[in-house]
Order: C-alpha cells, then structure tokens, then sequence
C-alpha cells in the first residue's frame, strides 16, 4: 500500500479516536510540550494538524510519529495496520501487517485474535443466513459476535489507552479474553451494509436517523465506546451477548454522560461470565462486577483444573442487584454444588446485596431440595479487583479460609486449600500464623509485625539499595508522607559519583509510579506553570540539585514551606486582549534532592532533612562486592523486583491517617543545634512517620493514630544521623573528609601537603580544592608555609571533638527516652 493510498483511506478523526483523544472546538492540549492551554489545532476536514505554541504541524502519519514517538517508518507501518490490519480481511485470512511494537513494557503477550481460516466469507461481512432460534438465540447471532470480539481483541493490541487502563486495574489479556472498541469498526474500507445491517440489529450500532455533515452518509452511535469487551456465553458456550466497561473514567468532564454510564450491555441481555459452570463444581465464587470475576480467573490456586481437591468455579452477578434468573437456573443445575461464597464490595450496597441474595439463594435451593452452604469474603479494600491490585494473589487463599458463613453460628475451617503448597489442615494454617519466626505472605501480614522497620529495612536492601541503613529508612519514611497533609523534604550531599543519586532514584523506584515524577532539571518559571492541581500528591525526585537556579529554588522552597504557588500572570481573553490573572498552583508533594555542595542552598536545606552519602572505605567496599555479584550473575533480579513490587503494595496498602504524640511536649533537642525550631518540627514529623508506618500495630482514637514511646526510640535512631548534621557546622560530605584527615595527620603540630593527602585518599583534584577552601575559610586548617611548585604546607588548626559531641547528643536523647518509659510510657504487650 503506498502512502499517498494510506493518507486518503485514514482519517485524521479515525487517529483521534484510536488515540482516545477528543477534541474540544477542534483543539487539543499538545503532547509535544508542557501545555495547560490547548494549543493544538485539528483540522478534521484537511486531516491536518498544527500547535500553535511549539509550531509543530503535519498529517496523519506525522502525527502518529509525533504522538508515539517512533521512527517515519514505523508511523508509516501503524498507519496501514489502523487502515486494514485491525479489519479481518474479506478472504478470512490474518492480515499479513501486525501491529508495530511501540511499547515494550505493555503487559500480555497474548498475539491478536485470528479469523476463522475455514470461512470463505470476510468474519465480519456475514452472508444472510436463516436464523435458528434453538435456545431463544440466532446462531448467526453468535458467529457474528463471536467474529466481532476477535476484532475487538485485535483492536486491544492496536491501543494504548486501553493497554493502559488494563494494565492500572491489573488485567491480563494474555489469560483473560478481553477486546477493545474503538468505535471505527465500521468506518472506512471496513465499512459494509450488510455489516452494519447486523450491527443494528444486534445493538452494536445505534440508528438515530443523524447524517455526517463531512461525508454526507448516515452516522451511528457505537455501542459500548471506549470500552473493554468482555463475552456472556451460553450453556453451549456461544457468545450471546457483550459487555462494555467504559476506560474513560478519569478522562471525562464532571457530569458528563461518560462519567455517569460506565457500564453496557447489549439488548436483550442474554449469557453468563465468563460462561456457565461445569456440572461437577462444589464450590461457586459470585463476584458483584465483571472486571472483579476477571480479577479471580487470573489466580491460579483458585481457577487452575488439577490444583485442587474440589472443582471451584467463579461467575459475575451484573451488579450488586444483579442476580438474575439465568444465574438462578445456572445453579440450580449444579447437582453436587456443596458451598456459594459471595465475593461483593465492601461499601453498604455491596453487604446489603449479600443479605438479600443469600436469602434467595437459600429459599431457591430449599424449593429444589438442594443442601449448599453459603458464605461471604470480607475483603480488606473496597472490592476484589482492588485487593489484587494492592496484595499478591495469596491472599485471596487467606481470605477464602477466613470466610464467614451465613446462617450458622459454626466457624467452619477451611476443608480444602486451594494451592498444593498451601495444602495443610486449617490447625497447621493457624500455628504458622501465631509464628513469630514464620515470613509474612500478604502486606497486612508483614505490617503486623513487630519488628516492621528492621524487615522493612531488610526488604530496602534486597531492593538494591546497599549500606545505608538508617539513610535509606529514613528516605523511605519521607517520601512516603506524601499521603499525608504535611510531606517532607530531604536532600542527600555527597561527591561526585558517591551513589547520592542511585539511593534516591532506588528509593522512588519503590513508590507507586503513578505518583512519582523524576526531574534532571526545573526551570526557573516551570513549577509556576503546573495545573492547580497536577502536584497534589505526588513525590518529586530531583536528581541533581546544583543544576537549579535561585529563582527555581525559591519557588521550590516557597512549595516547601507553604505548599502553593501564587502568580500574577497574564493571560488573553477571547479578544485577544492581554489581562492580568491569578494562578494558583497546590504542591502536596514529598521529594528527594541530591546534590554535591551544602552552603549554596542554606535557604532549602534548613526546610529539608540533611543525610550525607557514606563514603567510608567499608562502604566503597560493600557497593564493589554487590557490584562484581551483580556481574556474576549471584544476584538474582527476579527477586529484586519482587522486592520492589511488594514494597509498592505496602505503599498502596497504607490508610490515611492523623497522628497524634501524646509525648510530644516531653521531647527537646539539644540547645546546640541549628536553627533548632526548624529541626524540632522535623524530629516530630519525623516520629509521626514512624507511627504511620506502624499503623497496624497502634491504637487508633476518634480517627487517630497515637504514637507510642517505641516510636519516637525508632524515630531517634533513624534520624540520628540527620541532628548530627544539623548540630555541625561542616556537611556530611566535608565532615567525613575532615575526620579522615585527622586520622591521617594525628596530630596538630604536624605539617601536610595536599598531593599527599588526594593520593592517600584516592579522591580527585577539585573535590580535594573544594573541601581545602572550605575548610580554610572556616579556619579549622591553616597555611604553614611551602612554595606553589613545591607544595603548599597546611597544619590543622582547630581539633574538634565530633566523637564526643556526637556521643554528648546521643546520651541526651536517649536519657529522654528512658525518662518517658520510667513514667509509664513502655509500649503495651501484644
């Protein structure tokens, strides 16, 4: 196909829609740039597109290219398989296009559907065929929409929103049968009579009797666009009918008609997801919502034949009222069924349906003599696609043996595990759970534990991050509080290729991505520019400070201090007159910094905890010794990733909560630290952080969390460290320097020069120049004499104490401690 064909058979609008870009008065926000105002203009009629702020123009081809951001070549190869490769072709054949790959991290890896290879008519262009109604249903009904959801499972492929959205609720398509309407499968070369004949008929196309005023031929509302697909399936296993579930939840205006109609059915509604059970099933899942059932059929100990001692089958109600006759008779079928657990939502309409259909259920299986028992999950968010977004798939094994039964007092053990590994008796089930030394399986197991922030720690490091033991706790408890009203701050210093910016890149990579926004650089006027509320509750990772200037660091520190920024700018009204607005922009962030120096930013650092990166030898040595296993092959990744996905779920699994200290007008910092009101509201946020993080293991009263004495020692101990730099006058980078010096001169009477001191360190030239300066202007060396092409000489000149003062503020915190535990503050048993 040439391009010149290509160009006249897409449309422009046809592009939009595969994109699930719509248009408003013909403009779009541009996805070159930072745009808040739309500047894009579309033009549908030209098929051409120009913004009108970066200057960037072009036609179909260039836009895919642009939006994508792929080669002219493979533009050239999505455009042609948007032309005809989503179109099953008229000789029933797979189209010999694919699909360029433009996505290498999209979830599945299922290949498009193909067509029926026996059919020598095109799967969507059926012949008129005599319809038999055996069933109540048209057999031509379910060829055609067995054929249109292979097209629908193809289009899937062809769509990244909808790869997008499936990945976000945890749906795989290359387990569960899912397409994808983007409402073109009847525009184009695929258009046909006899196609849209039957998609009327059925309810895919809506007539409505509206004429397109650019082709002048009659227009269709599409059933169910935008949506994913999923198939109802009779006794026979056809497809009877569909099942649309719109992806434009968060995309759509407020009170629009795609906020308010999610979910769609076609016509005279018929079938079952994802199909009828086996007659030989004991126990029955009933899930309230598709997606929820779909969420189940991914779990293998619960759907997977062989793997247990009971056949368990799952199907969806339509809703919390959506137990309907077809479902009753479904079940009354099932001779040998034994049990029916209802998986329902957790909010009042779910646990009020269960009531309700727990009673039918019990009168309709009395009437058939049938003796089942019936049960419901209590689920620990608000429905079950949710629980498996935050929870590896074990849980729902847990969940299922903690199950309640209804119209019994008896609490019934679980009978029968669901995964060979997990086949024990339900006493054995719960001796492990009592045992201390057993590894947590699920995220509210591992944050029940006592000893949470020493195994969380121990989960940081197999994360990738080595050393730094309290640095790396305390970075993960700030970034963190971004799910919290007051966020911190921190900043790591150290030199150049010290790993500052590996630790905080490591720790965001722990944090729900969805939230996480990375920065090399911030210009001076971008955080003004951000939506009202694009920074709301987000974490943000600079990655190297130094590169900032002052005006950029002041609207950052302004973030800090007040979370908002208030601009007067100006703007132009519909005239194109110039007029003065205010722009407000709400930043409820945490962020990490790293940087290489300390006094530039005196201003962002008293609003930010300091941690300084170690640079001891021991440290050097255990970064090489994991560097040279990474090397080997010793360092198993899969484990690694598993560790950074279970601490995503422990992130995701927290609840919000407001902390109160009922210690906190006992606790002081010692008079010698800086600025010490600003440092006193961190060491509190600080042990807030830490009740936080225990919050399943605190007391909660009137809706707060109350921090106990154990949580202000743990806090103590993480931030330590960050007081010490606080009380100093050096930072952690020319402190560690400093101390090493001493060691290396022993006393101060004796004389240096600095070629000895960068060969004995291994430490380049200008970091060297750097911290000499520094440490000459604050006099703690001086000058000797010597000659510049034979060596200066330097002798120390001020000998401080930083063990004794260190051990000095330690004492003090910890006498604090233990006076708030001789009072009756200890922590009580568990």
């Amino acid at each position: 196909m040439e391009i010149t064909e290509i160009k006249d058979r897409l449309r422009l609008s046809e592009v939009l829609n595969h994109y699930g870009l719509l248009p408003k008065n013909k403009m779009l926000r541009c996805f070159m740039h930072d745009d808040n105002t739309a500047s894009l203009q579309v033009n549908l009629e030209k098929d051409f597109y120009k913004c009108h702020a970066c200057g960037k123009s072009g036609d179909v081809i260039q836009f895919i290219e642009d939006y994508e951001k792929i080669s002219k070549h493979e533009a050239i190869k999505k455009a042609k398989f948007l032309v005809d490769g989503l179109q099953l072709s008229v000789d029933g054949k797979e189209p010999d296009n694919k699909q360029p790959s433009t996505n290498n991290n999209t979830r599945g890896t299922a290949k498009p559907g193909q067509a029926d290879p026996s059919g020598e008519k095109s799967a969507l262009f059926l012949e008129d065929t005599p319809k038999d109604m055996q069933g109540g249903t048209a057999k031509w009904q379910a060829e055609f929409l067995g054929k249109m959801l292979t097209y629908f499972k193809n289009a899937l492929h062809a769509s990244k929103p909808a790869r997008d959205y499936l990945e976000k609720r945890n749906l795989d398509n290359s387990v569960l049968e899912i397409g994808y309407n983007s409402g073109q499968f009847h525009h184009g070369s695929r258009r046909d009579r006899q196609l849209i004949d039957h998609a009327v008929e059925i309810g895919l196309l809506l007539d409505k009797g509206l004429i397109n005023n650019r082709t002048k031929e009659k227009a269709y509302q599409v059933f169910a666009n935008k949506c994913l697909i999923f198939p109802l399936r009779n006794k026979e296993h056809e497809i009877v009918s569909l099942y649309g579930r719109s992806i434009l939840d968060n995309d759509a205006s407020e009170g629009s008609a795609q906020v308010k109609a999610k979910h769609f059915y076609l016509k005279n509604r018929s079938g079952l997801y994802p199909g009828y059970p086996e007659s030989g099933t004991k126990k029955l899942i009933l899930t309230e919502a598709i997606i929820d059932c779909a969420s189940l059929l991914q779990i293998k100990p619960i759907v997977q034949k062989g793997c247990q001692t009971e056949l368990v089958e799952v199907i969806s109600c339509f809703g919390a009222n959506g137990l309907n006759d077809e479902i009753l008779s479904a079940i009354k079928g099932l001779a040998e069924l034994e049990e029916i657990i209802f998986c329902f939502d957790q909010d009042k309409a779910g646990k009020e349906a269960v009531e309700k259909h727990s009673k039918t259920l019990r009168d309709h299986l009395q009437a058939a003599s049938q003796t089942v028992g019936l049960s419901f999950v209590e689920l620990p968010c608000k429905d079950v696609n949710e629980t498996l977004q935050l929870h590896d798939e074990e849980i729902f094994v847990k969940l299922l043996g903690e199950r309640n039964f209804i119209f019994s007092d008896e609490v019934e053990s679980l009978d029968t595990q669901l995964n060979e590994k997990s086949a024990k008796s339900a006493q054995s089930a719960r001796l492990e759970k009592s045992d201390p030394q057993a590894e947590p399986k699920t995220v509210t197991e591992f944050l029940e534990q006592k000893d949470l922030l020493r195994n969380l720690n121990q989960l940081i490091e197999k994360a990738g991050i080595i050393g730094e033991e309290n640095s790396r706790l305390l970075l993960f408890l700030i970034t963190i509080s971004y799910l919290n009203k007051s966020p911190l701050h921190g900043i790591v210093q150290g030199s150049s290729g010290s790993g500052k910016t590996h630790i905080i890149s490591r720790i965001a990579d722990m944090m729900p991505q969805e939230d996480v926004l990375r920065f090399t650089r911030i210009t001076e006027s971008s955080l003004y520019n951000w939506g009202e509320f694009d920074l709301f509750g987000k974490i943000i990772i600079i990655e190297d400070l130094d590169g900032l200037k002052e005006d950029a660091l002041y609207a950052l520190r302004e973030f800090i201090s007040n979370q908002v920024l208030r601009s007067s700018v100006t703007i132009k009204d519909k005239k194109g007159n110039n007029k003065s607005s205010h722009k407000i922009v709400k930043g409820q962030f945490s962020s990490l910094s790293a940087t290489t120096k300390g006094e530039t930013y005196e201003d962002n650092m008293s609003r930010s905890f300091l941690l300084a990166v170690d640079e001891s030898r021991e440290q050097t040595q255990r970064i090489i010794r994991y560097q040279n296993c990474v090397a080997a092959g010793a360092i198993n990744k899969d484990e690694q990733h598993k560790a950074i996905g279970f601490i995503q779920k422990i992130v995701r699994n927290l609840k919000h909560y407001e902390v109160i200290n009922p210690y906190a007008t006992k606790l002081n910092l010692p008079e010698k630290v800086h600025k010490i009101r600003r440092l006193n509201e961190m060491y509190q946020a600080v042990i807030k952080q830490v009740t936080f993080i225990n919050q399943y293991q605190r007391e909660v009263k009137n809706g707060y969390l109350i921090t106990e004495v154990e949580d202000i020692e743990q806090a103590t101990e993480i931030l330590f460290e960050s007081i010490v730099l606080k009380v100093d006058e050096l930072d952690g980078s020319l402190r560690q320097f400093y101390e090493r010096l001493k060691k290396y001169v022993k006393n101060e009477n004796q004389e240096f020069i600095l070629r000895d001191i960068r060969q004995e360190f291994n430490i380049s030239k200008t970091q060297m120049f750097r911290h000499i300066q520094t440490l000459l202007e604050l006099e703690y060396i001086k000058q000797t004499g010597g000659f510049a092409n034979k060596g200066i000489k330097y002798k120390i000149s001020y000998w401080d104490n930083h063990q004794k003062l260190r051990t000095e503020i330690k004492t003090f915190l910890q006498d604090q401690i233990r006076q708030l535990k001789n009072a009756g503050g200890t922590p009580k048993e568990r």
